[in-house]
């Protein structure tokens, strides 16, 4: 089971919407059986028989082995992904070109970049080899600014630090390799 994966055709963000098959891809966070399936969502074997095939077609599900026992021979599944994103051109067949916006300040921009990276990456993750890594590289963490003098001081010496890091491993005749740092205001947490 991968621990993401970005659907990319409209018939399988589809399926996956469905609320019964959403409800049986939820039992199988686990492997199980069409039979273990239905006590869990309350459905009969055949009807999860015939949402199972829908979900395998668009690779939503995949085999888990099989268990025999009393002369019956019982096919197990699981999810095929951890976690399912929609790739942002899915809706409008097509992602939003960063440079396309003016302002580079702009929530829409950061939007659009990381829309990119989402549908970049994902491409990428579903065209590998199986058990090839793409290479990433993400940093994540929060920063607490006293002030918005502090925030420009350190967005200035951030930029200044990527152009110096990117000037010197640079090279034209190697991978290209997208770097973004983005920052936006951490939504509040429920207390």
């Amino acid at each position: 089971m991968d621990e993401i994966r970005v659907l990319r055709e409209a018939g399988a963000v589809e399926v996956a919407l469905d609320p019964i098959r959403a409800s049986i891809l939820d039992a199988l966070a686990e492997p199980g059986s069409a039979a273990s399936v239905a006590s869990s969502v309350g459905l009969t074997r055949q009807k999860v028989n015939y949402h199972l095939k829908a979900l395998e077609a668009h690779g939503l599900v995949e085999p888990a082995g099989e268990r025999t026992w009393g002369g019956i021979t019982e096919r197990y599944v699981q999810r095929s992904a951890r976690h399912l994103v929609v790739a942002p051109d899915v809706l409008e067949g097509k992602v939003p070109d960063p440079n396309e916006m003016a302002d580079r300040l702009s929530a829409a921009y950061l939007v659009a970049v990381n829309a990119r990276a989402v549908s970049e990456v994902g491409s990428m993750t579903r065209n590998a080899a199986t058990g090839t890594r793409v290479p990433t590289l993400t940093v994540d963490t929060v920063i607490g600014f006293k002030s918005p003098e502090d925030r420009a001081a350190f967005a200035a010496e951030l930029q200044s630090a990527v152009a110096d890091l990117a000037a010197r491993y640079h090279h034209d005749d190697g991978r290209p390799h997208r770097l973004t740092v983005s920052s936006y205001p951490r939504p509040m947490e429920d207390s």
